[in-house]
């Protein structure tokens, strides 16, 4: 692909990652950081310790905290921004700003609270028409410490329209960053948020010194449980076998990067959830997707036992081992997704 503008909106650890990446493929980025005091201190440092320690911004990357300046006369605006801040994000953005319709990515996982709404879905609610050429989602197992040092990461980008995809396909792909395309995205963003909530309960797992026995069968059920709410909202089956799925489950379930698994653990041991937060200099989407879960399987009428146990834990002051002696104690049943 030639050389193409593109807008990366959130200089956290995963906008500077996906910055840099793209950067490798020659593409001109302009790298938006809202708060202008930290944007100050990434144009002089061009580094972020606190969440991505050892990684330099490259120098041709433009770092800004004005909105209008990252996204003018761009192609591609990834937004990579956390789920509950992607519609204020776009709020930001007005028709003016573009002199053409850009590709937009959504590269955040999660499900807004109260709206139930999916990234993509809040994209096409946020976005003119006038402004869109099209949506996508890139997800899979990724996290930022390692794609920002260049390990080998495959992942997955989905859009209802196949030719968006493959050109986002294009956009990212680098020799250590493999990029699939995918027609399901319903699927890839309900898989890539959900998994959020079952990494809360590997890391509650962990924080009570369980076994691997407890843990694959989490993973097994938890996907379960992803997949037969996928399935209910028009999603492929078989996506949940894939990257956005089974191989984004896993990966931050067990990984020691995992924001999500970091709390659930902490929990676990005993800890207040609101004192964890509190000390987290980054984001753990799965909180809050949690509530959403929650929300989703009343409002859907599918069964999320494992979501519904991390919700009692984490807002109704449930203990983790009573939420595990629930669900080993339900009702008997053949396996399956019914």
């Amino acid at each position: 692909m030639n050389s193409r503008k593109v807008a990366v909106l959130g200089a956290g650890s995963w906008g500077i990652a996906v910055a840099n990446l793209l950067r490798q493929n020659r593409h001109e980025i302009r790298l938006w950081e809202f708060d202008k005091a930290v944007c100050g201190k990434l144009i002089s440092t061009r580094k972020l310790p606190s969440k991505l320690p050892g990684i330099t911004i490259e120098k041709d990357v433009l770092i800004t905290n004005d909105i209008a300046r990252a996204l003018d006369d761009v192609d591609f605006v990834c937004c990579v921004v956390p789920a509950q801040y992607l519609r204020s994000t776009l709020k930001r953005i007005t028709p003016s700003i573009f002199r053409h319709p850009a590709v937009f990515v959504n590269l955040a996982k999660g499900i807004e609270v109260g709206t139930l709404k999916r990234m993509s879905e809040i994209l096409a609610e946020e976005l003119p028409g006038n402004i869109r050429v099209g949506i996508c989602t890139l997800s899979g197992p990724s996290h930022a410490e390692e794609v920002a040092r260049n390990m080998p990461t495959a992942i997955t980008a989905a859009s209802e329209n196949q030719a968006i995809a493959e050109e986002v396909q294009g956009l990212f792909a680098t020799p250590k960053f493999r990029v699939y395309s995918s027609n399901d995205i319903i699927g890839v963003e309900l898989a890539g948020a959900l998994k959020n909530v079952i990494a809360l309960a590997a890391g509650m797992l962990d924080g009570l010194k369980l076994g691997d026995n407890t843990r694959g069968a989490l993973l097994t059920r938890g996907l379960v449980e992803i997949a037969r709410t996928g399935v209910r909202m028009g999603a492929d089956p078989l996506t949940f076998s894939g990257l956005s799925g089974v191989g984004d489950l896993v990966t931050t379930c067990l990984s020691r990067h995992s924001r999500n698994r970091f709390v659930g653990e902490q929990v676990g041991r005993g800890r207040k959830l609101a004192d964890v937060i509190a000390k987290m200099p980054m984001v753990a989407e799965g909180v809050e997707t949690t509530k959403s879960a929650f929300a989703l399987s009343k409002k859907i009428g599918v069964e999320m036992p494992i979501a519904t146990e991390v919700y009692r834990v984490l807002f109704e002051g449930k203990p983790p081992e009573e939420a595990i002696e629930y669900l080993m104690t339900r009702g008997l049943k053949s396996e399956g997704l019914e």
